[in-house]
């Protein structure tokens, strides 16, 4: 499943199901539904909230020890965390539609 956002201040912008997903989450919106709105009233408390999940992960991060391989496996078996895709590259382009529909004082849909 794909969520498509929509904007009449912006492109479209297309997220696949478990981003899409995790940032409705975030938001409180119910992602079962097919579509849903993000008011212009919303959309400061909705940048608020995405910028605090980004946060929230990378304090995580920070705060986790580095990952250590099991006994007998090889160093090739780490996971390097630079490989991972963070949440914060994953929302900047979400976090500039919603700031640009506020901008222009429309909604975000999806």
């Amino acid at each position: 499943m794909l969520y498509k956002f929509k904007s009449r201040a912006t492109a479209d912008l297309i997220m696949l199901e478990p981003i899409g997903r995790r940032v409705l989450q975030i938001l409180g919106k119910d992602a079962d539904q097919a579509q849903g709105i993000i008011t212009v009233e919303q959309i400061p408390a909705a940048i608020a909230a995405l910028q605090k999940a980004v946060a929230q992960e990378e304090a995580a991060a920070a705060a986790a020890p580095p990952p250590q391989a099991d006994e007998g496996a090889s160093t090739d078996d780490i996971k390097d965390p630079s490989e991972r895709v963070w949440l914060r590259q994953r929302v900047v382009p979400f976090i500039e539609m919603l700031q640009d529909s506020a901008a222009a004082g429309r909604e975000v849909t999806w």
